[in-house]
């Protein structure tokens, strides 16, 4: 044998291209021994040369040959790095069986390695106790190590065995992985261990001794072991069913000629795989598996179905292990079934070209306008093409689903559907029911069913459980495809009008644009303002941008209708802030009739009038075209049976406006009714609308019924209010507080007899309507009392005897009155009775020395003008310190910024109308601080349903009970507990 390999005389061999003859062994605590056959005469090729140079063949060990015979060769020795370095030379050469087995073994190690299938553990090398990488006993290491050791060639079998090819491919792990950290730090920068643990893991780094406690070491044996304690061996892969476009021959071609499929008979195969150790997933064949891996496999099958039941749905497969899955029950593998399992530890491999898809809607509509005018809100017997589409996506990416998609889509059910050839998953059968959905109404529409103006927009909005999928987009409305994208209009900005004599607040401007918007589109729309924060001059801003920007002599004038109280409000401000506006009055008996009317239409810009003359020349009115018809605290003809609210919703206009700042007084009918004064048929008819929002909201308090009218009604109401961090700023301090009276024994008296009567009468058996009359009148009779004995008796008797108030109230009203007089205050009294009113305007008139006017609806314009005036302005300089007013007559309308007091003597219980009436004060132009105050017996009704109200007050924006009706609901013993006088209400 010769004694050199490497080297010849000192100098590399030139020649050589083969490895036969030399020959490995891996030696544990030694290295990898290389040898070469005695005789052999090649030299070694250009990639060993280098890798040997320099090395002999020294060290004699002894080997078993393949003939079985013990013999004693020279060999070299390699560590691991080398020899693992050695193999590698190796690979594009004809080498022996013992080599090839070793770089084999190099292979394994690496894909292991490369799967993360390692982790740290300690190990005893030498007596030294040191940080290793080592493999995780996984079944798949575990079957790996049985091939590698079972299957090795006879020598090395021979020599070592199974235990000697371990010992190498553990030391070949470490050395994997210690590489694999020295070429990502090469990659990424310099590893710089942080702790001794580290550094024993990436590096040279001795072992921290807190390791080598035997419970460390216990504790890192554990951990390691972990990880592979209960891992299955199985995968589930899902495939798409095998050919599901092959004909059925039951079934023939459909009406296009296209091959017809049966959902029902297509199954998807649930393929019962393994994982190899490059991480290959591969079918579990039955027939290649011996009697101890078929085992281990039908045991992990059973442990995978009590994971996930429904798999005792699935056919089998006589030719493998796999499932056959219907089309419903794949839907409930992606649904539920693959994470079960996962759980379980059987991963689903589910297919990936099975997209997930989001169905939308489309409704393409195209209105009856003329010269390409802008669509305008038009009801949808207007719509002369209306067609809903149904598309894949959103955007210009959508795809979009012709007919054949439809009917394909129709015979198919489910979240996994078949569309164009591809399968898609859609989240609860969404897509097939949005199919269907949309063949449903395409016929619908073709017989004249389409839904009215109101239903569209809840389909678009979302305030419907009839669509399956969202409305993304309509065509040809694009005012309604504002709303279907953001939920609301988008104006425009516009520049302040040329012909407005004010300067707009920031807020007023932005409503300017808003009702500018809504008129280019002719959607009607509700200025809801609070009281006091310029409706007026916002619509007054909308005319001056329309006279600017539009020819006057082509269109025709704005017709506004307000109560009779501000008609010289409206007159004032029009001339104010548009000097140069056409203003007509119609209103009075010497109004013009006929043609004269026709000539005031035809030369003035805005025409005022009032709602009893609306309802008086309705035909008049009607016969004549409007602009804009601006309905002025529209709450007054919030009951749509009154002949003025018929006869507003007969006048022709291109853009109806409605103002109020109460859009909700007593119930969301309120609501309805002015919503559908400007935009008819939104909201319904007044049953729909109570049955889907009114009785939800108002007795149940149903969040979800309040937010999809929110969403119905947000495009068509603009409602700004006084705590706005935007408008807040304009006004000042207001401070309201309840002030509390007690009874004298003359009311308390007069007090229990009224409720002695409602009593008795409540103990016959009367009709409900007869019952609700007694309970009310009862009321007003015991609000009166509380008042003033005078005022419910109207005896005429004075209000006070021998000097003595006989009413808690005016006693504190006389403190208060007198006080704000001698300070120069000025101060709005409300009442709901006019009676009561007299007695206090004679009274204060008395007690102050000054005409205390009263206002009521009872009063001419000019008087009531004359007041407001007096009261606002003064008369040669002089001021009327205290206007009582009602309610109805004063509460609305009224600019009175010069009262810095309020007082609110006896209540309506309606949070809206009080708010409203303060609001004649508390306004725009109001530099004062504002105190107001609201009177309450004690221990009456009057307390008690102020209790009520101040729970319910933050719901009073939206919904409040039917004004006072609701208490002749009560039974006897809530009435009783309601009305009751306790012992603390009388003075003494």
């Amino acid at each position: 044998m010769s004694s050199t390999l490497a080297t010849r005389d000192g100098e590399p061999s030139a020649q050589g291209g083969s490895l036969v003859g030399l020959h490995a062994l891996w030696r544990p605590g030694v290295g990898l021994a290389v040898w070469e056959d005695a005789g052999r005469t090649g030299e070694l090729p250009d990639p060993l040369r280098s890798l040997l140079a320099g090395r002999r063949f020294r060290r004699q060990i002894d080997i078993i040959d393949d003939a079985g015979r013990r013999d004693f060769v020279a060999t070299m020795t390699l560590g691991t790095a080398s020899a693992v370095s050695f193999l590698d030379a190796t690979r594009s050469l004809p080498v022996p069986g013992d080599i090839a087995w070793y770089r084999h073994l190099v292979d394994g190690v690496r894909r292991f390695v490369a799967a993360g299938a390692v982790a740290p553990a300690l190990a005893d090398i030498a007596g030294e106790t040191v940080f290793r990488w080592a493999p995780l006993p996984t079944p798949a290491w575990r079957a790996w190590s049985a091939v590698i050791t079972g299957g090795a060639p006879g020598a090395l079998a021979d020599n070592g065995g199974g235990a000697a090819l371990m010992d190498f491919a553990a030391e070949a792990v470490d050395h994997e992985c210690r590489c694999r950290i020295d070429t990502s730090a090469s990659r990424l920068g310099a590893i710089e261990p942080t702790t001794p643990l580290i550094a024993a893991l990436v590096g040279d780094g001795g072992v921290p001794a807190a390791a080598t406690r035997p419970a460390a070491m216990s504790a890192w044996a554990g951990w390691g072991t972990s990880a592979a304690a209960h891992e299955a061996t199985l995968i589930f892969r899902l495939h798409e069913p095998d050919d599901p476009d092959s004909p059925i021959d039951d079934l023939g071609p459909d009406d296009t000629g296209r091959v017809r499929t049966d959902p029902d008979r297509l199954r998807w195969r649930l393929a019962v795989c393994r994982r190899s150790i490059d991480g290959h997933v591969a079918p579990v064949l039955p027939g290649r598996l011996n009697a101890t891996d078929l085992d281990e496999v039908t045991t992990e099958l059973a442990t995978a179905v009590r994971a996930f039941p429904e798999l005792h749905q699935a056919d089998p497969d006589r030719t493998s292990l796999d499932y056959l899955l219907p089309t419903e029950l794949a839907e409930r593998l992606f649904t539920t079934g693959a994470a079960a399992l996962a759980d379980a530890g059987f991963p689903v491999l589910l297919p990936r070209t099975i997209a997930e898809v989001r169905p939308s809607l489309t409704m393409r509509a195209r209105p009856v306008v003329g010269g390409g005018a802008p669509a305008r809100m038009v009801g949808l017997r207007e719509i002369r093409e209306f067609e809903w589409r149904l598309a894949l996506g959103d955007g210009p990416d959508a795809i979009t689903l012709g007919e054949a998609d439809l009917d394909e889509l129709s015979r198919q059910k489910g979240d996994l559907v078949r569309i164009r050839g591809v399968w898609v998953r859609a989240e609860g059968a969404r897509l097939s029911r949005a199919a269907a959905y949309v063949t449903s109404q395409r016929a619908l529409a073709g017989s004249g069913g389409a839904p009215d103006m109101g239903e569209l927009l809840g389909l678009v909005t979302g305030d419907t459980d009839t669509l399956p999928v969202p409305v993304s987009a309509v065509r040809g409305l694009d005012w309604l495809d504002e709303i279907a994208e953001t939920g609301a209009l988008r104006p425009h900005p516009i520049p302040p009008p040329e012909l407005l004599a004010a300067s707009l607040r920031p807020y007023q401007q932005r409503g300017l644009e808003w009702l500018a918007h809504l008129a280019r589109r002719g959607i009607g729309g509700v200025l809801a303002d609070d009281m006091g924060l310029g409706k007026t001059v916002q619509v007054i801003a909308l005319l001056a941008h329309e006279a600017h920007t539009a020819d006057t002599a082509t269109r025709s004038p704005t017709l506004i209708v307000c109560p009779m109280s501000v008609v010289g409000n409206w007159s004032a401000e029009l001339a104010r802030f548009a000097p140069s506006m056409p203003v007509a009055v119609h209103h009075g008996p010497d109004r013009a009739k006929g043609a004269a009317f026709a000539a005031v239409h035809g030369s003035s810009e805005v025409v005022l009038t009032t709602f009893a003359i609306v309802a008086r020349d309705r035909e008049l009115l009607a016969a004549h075209p409007w602009r804009h018809l601006v309905v002025d605290e529209a709450q007054h003809v919030k009951n749509v049976r009154t002949a003025a609210a018929t006869a507003l919703r007969a006048i022709p206009a291109d853009h109806r406006i409605a103002l109020t700042g109460t859009p909700v007084e007593n119930r969301l009918e309120d609501l309805r009714a002015v919503i559908d004064l400007v935009n008819p048929g939104l909201l319904g008819s007044a049953s729909t609308f109570r049955n889907r929002f009114a009785e939800p909201i108002e007795r149940d308090r149903d969040p979800d019924a309040l937010a999809r009218l929110a969403a119905l009604t947000r495009p068509f109401i603009l409602r700004r209010e006084k705590t706005d961090p935007s408008i807040i700023t304009d006004l000042p301090e207001k401070t309201e507080i309840t002030v509390r009276a007690n009874l004298t024994v003359e009311q308390a008296a007069l007090y229990r007899a009224v409720i002695d009567d409602l009593m008795e009468a409540l103990r016959d058996r009367q009709q409900r309507a007869l019952r609700r009359r007694t309970v009310l009148a009862a009321l007003t009779r015991l609000k009166q009392i509380c008042n003033h004995p005078a005022h419910y008796l109207a005896d005429g008797t004075p209000l006070l005897r021998r000097g003595a108030h006989r009413s808690g109230k005016l006693e504190l009203l006389h403190d208060i009155a007198t006080t704000l007089v001698a300070e120069g205050d000025q101060a709005l009294l409300f009442t709901q009775f006019a009676a009561f009113g007299d007695l206090l305007s004679a009274w204060l008139t008395e007690l102050l020395g000054t005409e205390v006017p009263l206002l009521h609806g009872g009063l001419a314009r000019g008087d009531r003008d004359q007041i407001v005036d007096r009261f606002q302005h003064g008369n040669n300089g002089i001021r009327s310190p205290i206007l009582i007013a009602t309610l109805k007559a004063g509460g609305t309308g009224l600019n009175l910024t010069a009262a810095n007091h309020v007082v609110h003597v006896d209540r309506w219980w309606n949070p809206a109308v009080e708010d409203q009436a303060t609001d004649r004060a508390y306004r725009i132009g109001q530099r004062q601080r504002v105190h107001v105050r609201r009177f309450v017996c004690v221990g009456t009704l009057e307390e008690r349903v102020d209790d009520l109200i101040a729970k319910k007050r933050e719901l009073s924006r939206l919904t409040m009970s039917a004004g006072e009706t609701w208490m002749g609901e009560l039974g006897n013993d809530e009435l009783f507990e309601l009305f009751r006088l306790r012992e603390d209400a009388v003075s003494e």
